[in-house]
């Protein structure tokens, strides 16, 4: 019996061939016995990325997780199929519809993915739900799938073109999605790194020492506004010792460790931590630069044709989308030049996981609902999702009262 870990990767391995063996049932709607299949506790490659090397079949060659430019002419040229080679007619185009959602998914539901997996990991986990429910996977699985149901709700017609095409087809919309997410990252990355020196910049004055907007080689720790900013919540910039251990490097920041510009007015209660957590201006303006418009970051964002959001009609704030912006401000201020997984210093793929599993966390729905609406009154004040505190003697007070009221009279008579 094969375990999911043997069968998730290497995605080399057609569906066919899986069929074949037994692994996995068809695709298509064909009678075939159903598989028996053990859920492992620890799979071989989440979509999440950069995900970490792993064991793989040794007689197979050895495929990483994440495709990046570093490592791609590290891949054996020989494979048993050509799946991961874009073929000429395969040749991904700016206009395709993919990359374009791929761009606002990165943004709003989750940026740092590797997509060809999360579609092959996703297609299989179907499979194998049919004998084992997704409660019975783990906690970074299920978060996995619940990525990859949104992808397919958000992209009608995808599940259809996954199960009925090759695995280089899947491999090749994988790739596409990704393209449109990396590049998206990419760009806000640039954009972000002049745009924020204007947003931190005391008023009337200008920041001295001087920090240039092409080069960040002066910012992080090394500056004492940014490092000001980045410095860790439940810690004094102001004392000589701890800034001093920032700066040397000897007191390590890692990812989990927030940096108090998340805060309302860069002030932390220990006693108290969610008070103002991502409540500060600075994320609001980066959000605004990203979504709605550059130019309406000093003012009420209007629905102009050219904004993200308006583009993807998106019309509220979503828990990713603010984990998102986070990061992108935190790598702005920090002197890293490069968005990477081995960049230990600014540690990016932990702030944003850490940040999301705060969000996504049932057990802090009701701070996290009262967030989402305050976000969606800074950036999408006419939205209905913007909701707002409802006049005790309207109409609709009285009404939603006597709901209550009837509701509760009969749960009392029912027990």
């Amino acid at each position: 019996m094969k375990s999911l870990t043997e069968l998730l990767f290497p995605v080399t391995r057609s569906f066919d061939s899986l069929r074949k063996e037994g692994h996995c049932g068809p695709l298509s709607p064909q009678p075939a016995p159903k598989p028996s299949i053990t859920v492992a506790s620890q799979p071989a490659n989440l979509a999440f990325a950069w995900p970490p090397s792993v064991k793989q079949n040794p007689n197979l060659p050895t495929l990483p997780a994440l495709m990046t430019t570093e490592n791609a002419s590290s891949i054996p040229s020989k494979r048993a199929t050509p799946a991961l080679q874009m073929g000429p007619r395969k040749k991904a185009s700016t206009s395709d519809p993919l990359i374009s959602h791929g761009r606002h998914f990165g943004r709003t539901v989750f940026a740092l993915c590797n997509f060809p997996s999360l579609l092959t990991n996703g297609i299989l986990r179907l499979e194998q739900m049919e004998d084992a429910p997704l409660e019975d996977f783990s906690t970074d699985e299920r978060r996995e799938h619940r990525v990859f149901e949104h992808l397919l709700d958000s992209y009608p017609g995808l599940l259809e073109r996954l199960q009925n095409g090759s695995e280089e087809e899947l491999i090749h919309v994988g790739e596409l999605i990704g393209k449109g997410a990396a590049g998206a990252r990419g760009d806000d990355t640039k954009t972000l790194k002049s745009a924020v020196l204007d947003w931190i910049s005391p008023k009337g004055a200008a920041i001295q020492p001087p920090l240039h907007r092409n080069s960040k080689i002066d910012r992080g720790f090394n500056h004492e506004l940014t490092g000001s900013l980045l410095c860790p919540a439940g810690l004094d910039w102001k004392d000589p010792e701890t800034r001093e251990s920032l700066r040397s490097g000897e007191m390590s920041v890692c990812g989990d460790q927030w940096p108090i510009f998340l805060y309302t007015n860069y002030t932390y209660d220990a006693d108290d931590p969610w008070c103002g957590l991502l409540r500060n201006r600075l994320l609001v303006s980066a959000y605004k630069h990203v979504f709605t418009s550059p130019s309406s970051v000093d003012k009420e964002p209007k629905a102009t044709r050219s904004g993200n959001a308006r583009l993807h009609g998106m019309n509220a704030v979503t828990i990713a989308s603010i984990a998102y912006i986070a990061t992108q401000v935190r790598f702005a201020l920090s002197s890293s030049s490069v968005f990477s997984r081995t960049d230990t210093s600014t540690d990016s793929e932990t702030f944003y996981h850490s940040l999301l599993d705060l969000l996504e966390d049932p057990e802090e729905s009701k701070e996290v609902d009262e967030l989402l609406t305050w976000w969606n009154r800074q950036v999408f004040p006419t939205s209905s999702a913007a909701k707002r505190p409802i006049s005790a003697n309207s109409a609709l007070a009285k009404i939603r009262l006597r709901r209550l009221a009837v509701k509760q009279a009969a749960d009392l008579n029912s027990s």
